[in-house]
């Protein structure tokens, strides 16, 4: 039977995520679909299950304080869940442990001692976590830190983590096939026109009405970029590489006024039904979807088919790590090197389907120079039909969006 208790939904939740490599999103969600919380409870179980995976490590330094010693992953997670609230929200202290202490069996005693000893020890312990290194304050490992440091330097470094670690606002694109931005900005309560793009509105609360209708899509300005770079025309034949879950293949199709063609393509099926689902949503009329895994060498599409080409590859996510929130722990020091071959393979087998004069776009939500700078030097070096014309970059700490790179070539 489905657990109606949030903070016990939680804990099963982060058992869960913490025992297997599912990510966090896919595990909350069906959570959530088991359908027995109220909305309050729903609210408090998503702030719970993501606010203890941004701050593990703070977490974990505050237990290593009280405690010398491992304890049993059970206990674990019943630990963490109690000093996320006691550090990091407004519950009562007495509803944290009390609620928080019914969670546990066999280790009771040990939590309720625990819990109530952060109490009263609150003081000491917050001064220990101010005077903590970044990496233990915001929940980042060493490796990212080390790199970003490198490469932005120490005070971007922790503008970066402060914004990795704030909970996302809400962002969507007027779909201008149905409905202007100003006709949404009228009807939205709360809703704001974004200087990041004449497109996009932030909004508080989003109208269930807005998404049935098919008026919006939920994105970050940042993800954009690639969009304008690869600028559309009506009447062209684009192809979209990794399209689903369509985000940008819509763009697209806003672009091209529901005109010429767009080929979607991507190597999940479930992921392209997401993307058909959005597509019939937003009305986008004038889009074929096709499953293809470009890493295998044969191709249904003749050379140089299309005007354009967006490669929006996969890739470590270091640039929306704030919505990607467990992202920062799946990764490794290999990763970004690993990546930025596969997004070398990708360019390498959609190239050749590029018309004379074409463009072609390379984009990634990745911060690392290896998968970003890297690859545009590495297929200059690999495809010499290829011109490099021009890169664009949204960094989180500059431009108060989450991070993108997209790089432009002419064929």
């Amino acid at each position: 039977m489905p657990n109606a208790n949030p903070r016990a939904a939680c804990v099963q939740a982060l058992l869960r995520w913490e025992e297997g490599r599912e990510f966090s999103d896919a595990i909350i969600h069906e959570t959530l679909a088991a359908g027995a919380l109220g909305a309050l409870d729903r609210s408090l179980l998503l702030e719970m299950f993501y606010g203890i995976l941004r701050n593990l490590t703070l977490l974990d330094f505050i237990a290593s304080r009280l405690r010398d010693g491992p304890v049993d992953p059970l206990t674990r997670q019943i630990l963490r869940l109690g000093f996320y609230q006691i550090f990091l929200t407004r519950i009562p202290p007495h509803a944290a442990v009390n609620e928080t202490v019914n969670l546990a069996a066999k280790s009771r005693a040990l939590v309720n001692a625990l819990l109530r000893r952060s109490l009263r020890e609150k003081e000491e312990l917050e001064r220990a976590i101010r005077e903590s290194p970044l990496a233990i304050r915001f929940s980042h490992p060493d490796f990212l830190l080390a790199r970003w440091r490198k490469r932005f330097g120490e005070e971007a470094a922790r503008k970066l983590c402060e914004w990795n670690n704030t909970p996302a606002e809400v962002y969507v694109r007027a779909n201008t096939l149905k409905v202007t931005p100003g006709e949404l900005l009228r009807t939205g309560r709360g809703a704001e026109p974004c200087a990041a793009h004449p497109l996009m509105i932030k909004v508080k609360q989003l109208p269930f009405s807005w998404m049935v209708g098919g008026l919006c899509y939920v994105q970050d300005p940042a993800t954009l970029l690639a969009c304008e770079l690869l600028a559309p025309q009506p009447g062209e034949t684009i192809l979209d590489a990794c399209a689903a879950p369509g985000g940008k293949t819509t763009a697209i199709a806003q672009l091209m006024e529901n005109r010429g063609e767009i080929v979607a393509c991507d190597c999940s099926a479930p992921r392209l039904a997401r993307l058909k689902e959005n597509l019939n949503r937003l009305g986008v009329a004038n889009t074929k979807i096709v499953l293809k895994d470009w890493l295998d060498e044969t191709t249904p599409f003749q050379r140089e088919t299309f005007d354009r080409i967006l490669v929006d590859a996969p890739c470590t996510n270091t640039g929306v790590l704030r919505r990607r929130i467990d992202a920062r722990w799946r990764l490794g020091v290999s990763d970004f090197e690993t990546m930025a071959r596969k997004q070398s393979l990708l360019l390498k087998a959609v190239a050749p389907l590029l018309k004379k004069g074409g463009v072609l776009v390379y984009s990634s939500c990745s911060l690392e120079r290896e998968e970003n700078e890297g690859v545009v030097e590495r297929i200059g070096k690999q495809i010499d039909f290829l011109k490099f014309v021009e890169s664009k970059t949204a960094l989180p700490f500059r431009d108060g969006v989450d991070g993108a790179f997209a790089a432009k070539f002419i064929r």
